[in-house]
């Protein structure tokens, strides 16, 4: 993963992903709220107001701007929320038809600047797409449509990032996974059962096709950007059922990762 740099002082990153549906499909699913919030976070679009807002967490809002709205190909917006003093960053969105019924999404970021100041959370954007991407895929082979509840966890691990994963993926059973394995879930964790559809180990993160408590996807991974340790899992849920499944079981799943991951200086769970 590199940063193109340009003569003019333009910076960017690209990443993109083949995914079935048609574009129109695909453009749902990255162009509107419900959609984006069906595989990514939660998400709002406002097309009369001409604004994305993104949702990553408690105090971690961004609001962007949009300088295009071409659908079902294309899309871009501008925000400078990435930090104190940063420059205006322009993400667009383009969806290209590919023969057989899929298409290409790409993603890229760019902004303009003169020095590297700015690179880090440009490789740190890119490296985190991927991710994402692999739930988007699944979500548009399997639940294309659905309408989608999710279940976010996250908590700030005090070990380092190799021991945070271990201790996540070991309490919940899933320690030594691999891909096409059927999983259910240990005593004293939450109900789920799955089949593991991705797994590494850097970067640190899995996904699990779920059919319990309701059919969907979890997602699971620990990393660190350049400050503390965080550990994360979202449940996406889909169908029918999700609503009532993610009111159902969010309760238990926050006290089960408070647990495993409490705040620093207070006991851990075994």
């Amino acid at each position: 993963m590199s940063v193109k740099k340009e003569p003019n002082g333009r910076r960017s990153v690209q990443v993109e992903v083949e995914v079935p549906g048609t574009p129109e499909e695909v453009w749902r699913a990255i162009a509107t709220g419900p959609g984006v919030s069906s595989w990514f976070v939660p998400t709002e679009v406002d097309e009369r107001a001409g604004t994305v807002t993104l949702d990553f967490g408690p105090g971690m809002r961004s609001v962007a701007k949009m300088t295009a709205w071409e659908p079902p190909r294309r899309f871009a917006a501008e925000s400078s929320d990435w930090g104190p003093n940063s420059p205006p960053v322009a993400t667009e969105w383009t969806v290209e038809a590919r023969a057989g019924g899929t298409c290409v999404v790409r993603v890229v970021h760019s902004l303009f600047a003169e020095t590297d100041d700015w690179d880090g959370q440009l490789e740190g954007t890119e490296s985190g797409w991927p991710g994402f991407f692999r739930t988007l895929r699944l979500y548009l082979t399997h639940f294309r449509g659905l309408p989608c509840s999710t279940i976010r966890l996250m908590a700030v691990a005090s070990e380092s990032e190799s021991k945070a994963w271990e201790r996540l993926v070991g309490s919940l059973g899933l320690a030594g996974a691999a891909a096409g394995q059927r999983r259910n879930a240990p005593a004293g964790v939450p109900p789920f059962v799955g089949v593991v559809e991705y797994v590494s180990e850097v970067p640190r993160d899995m996904l699990l096709r779920l059919e319990q408590p309701a059919p969907g996807v979890a997602a699971l991974g620990a990393f660190a950007c350049g400050g503390p340790v965080m550990v994360a899992m979202t449940f996406y849920l889909y169908g029918e059922r999700a609503a009532a499944a993610a009111a159902q079981h969010d309760p238990a799943w926050q006290k089960w990762m408070s647990e495993k991951f409490p705040p620093v200086g207070q006991p851990t769970t075994p």
